[in-house]
């Protein structure tokens, strides 16, 4: 073999080896990627089925129980516009409380409940997690257009 075509040979074998690599490294980090979606988005059906993603908004005032077994816990999250059942089987953070930000990582299950494997709660008092701030900050939006639209057409009807 000449050491023209053993340089092509080990040129084409790094190749070959680098492109294996990059496709193991690409297919760690899509495993490994999780999306967040407001209560809207998912009811929307924007959130991915079967698939691990994060919720989150606020956690609806009187919405936490404890179910029979002691260990799962249920609760509402809430964007102001739409509301999503939570169950999560395990220890919530110390920082958790209804009224507050919270982010969930879980799937969503039967019935449209989001069995979560994770729960983060805020960690003082002015923080919430962008996405939950902006997803929020959406439904106050569009809860204000709706007033307008619905204030302008009760004045529209009266005169």
């Amino acid at each position: 073999m000449k050491p023209r075509h053993k340089r092509i040979a080990l040129i084409a074998g790094g190749l070959a080896i680098l492109g294996i690599a990059a496709m193991l490294v690409l297919n760690a980090f899509q495993s490994n990627l999780v999306f967040f979606f407001s209560p809207t988005q998912v009811a929307a059906g924007e959130a991915p089925t079967g698939k691990s993603f994060r919720i989150g908004g606020m956690v609806k005032e009187g919405s936490l129980e404890r179910q029979a077994d002691g260990i799962t816990m249920r609760f509402v999250v809430t964007d102001t516009d739409k509301e999503m059942t939570v169950a999560y089987q395990g220890i919530l953070p110390d920082l958790f409380r209804e009224g507050k930000g919270v982010v969930a990582q879980g799937k969503l299950g039967d019935g449209g409940v989001f069995t979560a494997s994770e729960v983060l709660a805020k960690h003082d008092e002015n923080y919430m997690p962008p996405e939950a701030a902006k997803a929020v900050g959406d439904a106050h939006e569009r809860a204000a257009a709706n007033k307008a639209a619905a204030e302008a057409a009760s004045q529209t009807s009266k005169q």
